[in-house]
């Protein structure tokens, strides 16, 4: 699940993903499609929600935005998530990702 969101005032950019998170992992980074978002791993355990801050990095990483500009809207307690990310429309979200998740088959 991707949409993007254009505030009229401010003319500013922002992305809702979907993500699949997958913690505990061996090897922590982006898989790959899931359905209509993405699915990630992270070597944190869900506990305490040190997991969710994890895919929080990752992403702010991957995509190479400000950690702040990256937001957990729902699903602070499973692994299916919907994050916010700001300043990024779906094209760039999208071409980031499938090229870090091209990275992690190699």
């Amino acid at each position: 699940m991707i949409s993007e969101a254009r505030l009229p005032c401010m003319q500013a950019v922002s992305t809702r993903l979907g993500l699949r998170v997958a913690p505990g992992s061996t090897r922590p980074g982006i898989a790959g499609r899931y359905g209509d978002g993405w699915k990630v791993r992270v070597a944190a355990p869900p506990e305490g929600g040190r997991a969710n801050e994890a895919v929080v990095r990752l992403l702010a990483e991957t995509l190479e935005v400000p950690r702040d500009d990256v937001t957990l809207v729902s699903g602070h307690g499973a692994r299916d998530k919907v994050v916010d990310l700001a300043g990024l429309d779906r094209v760039d979200v999208e071409r980031r990702l499938a090229a870090a998740a091209e990275r992690g088959r190699r």
